[in-house]
């Protein structure tokens, strides 16, 4: 066999063997465990991959703030997010330092709710009470951690007026008030929220409400803040709606995203909107319509693409 003939056999039986491309994998970062972002991502995942084998998206735990960074950077492609903290982060508002630049909306989702929880049985009956007292918050570059130093600072209280002050994700938030290690935990999740209803099956707990002015005095930190209200009946004992505050969880991705990824991962929510109900309750009714909803920044092209092809964006 003539040398060139070898080298041309070699190369197909190589091409062969190599087979089709290697389908393209994103970074995903969602939300600690415990909460609901963690296993949202998880099911849309697992839906894009039915959608475009050739796109798999790994799932990774994050926050609300840090996952902006994340993918602000290019360390990620993609994250949950709290419309808050994507806002702040286009402006430019601390913690982020400079504008950012490179996010992109994907869709939005959902209402998120903030949460003050404390014993029922206990004495702290406003946020006002926490002063000498023990708390756990999220980590550190998670919007829930923000909002509950900014909670504080409403009620005229920083980290260095309290006795301890913890940085932990829901599961140990939720194991040190059922040990009584802290008298109130925050989490920024749905209702019912998971970590609510876990320590509730231990102690008693109260969500504590913010009145019209701790309300107005949280806008002046991010006008994203939003009225919400947790219906009376949520949790075991609550006879009253709860009146806080929140946002809304979208789905970020970095400018780079190749269009087709992005139109394949929005195809993936708007063809699953069930199936997505079935892990995060608070998306049941969700249409298309909703996922395209605008929110103040720029809309992936790969999602415009999608959202124009469904009649829902012209």
């Amino acid at each position: 066999m003539a040398f060139q003939t070898v080298i041309k056999t070699a190369l197909a039986l190589g091409l062969l063997a190599a087979g089709p491309a290697a389908a393209e994998t994103y970074k995903f970062m969602t939300g600690p465990q415990g909460g609901s972002w963690y296993p949202l991502g998880g099911a849309i995942a697992n839906f894009v991959r039915g959608v475009d084998a050739d796109v798999r998206l790994r799932v990774q735990p994050g926050g609300g703030i840090s996952n902006v960074m994340a993918v602000e950077s290019g360390k990620a492609q993609v994250g949950l997010g709290n419309v808050t903290s994507t806002m702040d982060a286009i402006a430019g508002n601390a913690p982020f330092r400079g504008q950012a630049q490179n996010i992109r909306n994907l869709a939005v989702l959902y209402p998120q709710f903030f949460q003050f929880v404390v014993a029922r049985d206990g004495d702290v009956g406003s946020i006002a009470d926490m002063a000498g007292r023990a708390i756990a918050v999220g980590p550190r570059g998670h919007s829930g951690e923000q909002a509950s130093r900014q909670s504080l600072e409403v009620f005229g209280l920083t980290y260095d007026d309290l006795s301890n002050v913890n940085h932990v994700g829901y599961v140990d938030a939720v194991a040190l008030f059922k040990d009584r290690h802290v008298d109130a935990y925050t989490v920024f999740t749905t209702v019912p929220a998971g970590a609510v209803m876990d320590a509730a099956s231990a102690r008693d707990v109260r969500v504590l409400s913010y009145d019209d002015k701790a309300l107005a005095a949280l806008q002046v930190f991010n006008p994203q803040y939003v009225r919400h209200e947790i219906a009376a009946g949520t949790y075991p004992a609550q006879d009253e709606p709860v009146t806080t505050f929140g946002t809304w969880t979208q789905v970020i991705v970095n400018a780079a995203l190749p269009d087709d990824a992005a139109y394949a991962i929005v195809k993936a929510l708007a063809e699953n909107l069930e199936g997505i109900a079935a892990v995060v309750s608070a998306m049941d009714g969700a249409t298309v319509e909703m996922l395209a909803t605008p929110v103040g920044m720029p809309l992936h092209p790969g999602a415009q693409r999608f959202y124009h092809e469904a009649g829902v964006l012209d």
